[in-house]
């Protein structure tokens, strides 16, 4: 499945660029591009500034309302983010018609927390301004939870997140909830736990992304998810999970092995991987209760489980 990625606000553009990263890492590993292009929007250039791999011209890194902001953001003001996306849009979407391979992707994704200004504001005003420009294409978003102490210590947070979570689940064709408090490293520093967050967050769509696009025989599985299940699967409140056992090297014999203690201890590793996946939903979520679900059982090649 092949996206384009915006990312909006402080947190929705670094997401952004560790989806870029992970696109980059799909072409050099695997020669399948699924990033189609990456785009971070803020009003805030200072933030802009910390993104890596987003390339840094101004149709990628595109900063909106700075007759407003001057470029020093929206202070958490989810009304402004909002009127400043409405009044940017064409911005946003030329920067769009001029991405290479635009009618190639699947889909959109679009980010960004629901707890600060720009991001909050601005994601349902781009989501609908997509879906009507963009009617073959679905509009994914992925929403930031705010973190304890955020919700414990700013009300704005806590009415910021309620006001994008309702305006965007109205818009969007799924909403992937991501809460950050389920990801902290305690021994971490803050800024150390963001840049592994982040990177947690975007881990479980490199092999989802990847697993429909691959073009090499001997790595396509018995059955193949491409972008079709997955526009399929997704649809309104959304949990993404990811689970990873270590495999030994072993060759076809032993795998073919009769012995019940060797059979076991496979089918042990599989039920393991796949209970991590469940331990690791994005958000607290009972999968029993879940209208629509997609699994992906992958292992690298010579290896078996």
């Amino acid at each position: 499945m092949k996206l384009i990625v915006i990312g909006l606000g402080q947190c929705g553009g670094r997401i952004a660029d560790e989806f870029a990263r992970m696109g980059r890492r799909a072409t050099e590993m695997r020669s399948i591009e699924v990033i189609v292009d990456a785009f971070a929007v803020n009003t805030d250039t200072a933030d802009m500034a910390t993104i890596q791999t987003i390339k840094p011209d101004y149709q990628h890194r595109i900063l909106i309302g700075a007759g407003k902001t001057r470029g020093h953001g929206v202070a958490k003001l989810n009304e402004l983010g909002a009127e400043i996306a409405r009044e940017d849009a064409d911005k946003i979407m030329d920067a769009l018609r001029a991405a290479k391979g635009l009618y190639e992707a699947d889909a959109f994704m679009v980010i960004s927390s629901t707890a600060g200004g720009t991001g909050s504001g601005a994601i349902p005003i781009i989501t609908n301004v997509l879906k009507e420009r963009f009617a073959d294409k679905p509009v994914y978003t992925i929403l930031v939870l705010p973190f304890e102490h955020e919700e414990s210590a700013e009300e704005m947070a806590i009415y910021n997140t309620a006001v994008c979570l309702k305006s965007t689940y109205s818009i969007a064709d799924a909403v992937i909830l991501i809460d950050n408090q389920r990801y902290i490293k305690k021994d971490f520093s803050l800024k150390n736990n963001i840049y592994e967050i982040n990177r947690l967050i975007v881990e479980p769509f490199f092999d989802l992304l990847c697993a429909g696009e691959e073009k090499k025989y001997k790595h396509i599985g018995a059955k193949v998810m491409d972008a079709g299940d997955i526009i399929q699967t997704l649809c309104g409140w959304t949990a993404i999970g990811y689970g990873e056992v270590k495999l030994p090297l072993i060759t076809l014999p032993k795998d073919w092995s009769s012995n019940f203690g060797k059979r076991g201890e496979k089918s042990f590793k599989g039920l393991q991987a796949m209970d991590e996946a469940i331990k690791e939903l994005s958000i607290d979520c009972n999968p029993q209760e879940a209208g629509r679900a997609l699994f992906l059982i992958s292992s690298p090649v010579k290896k078996w489980i």
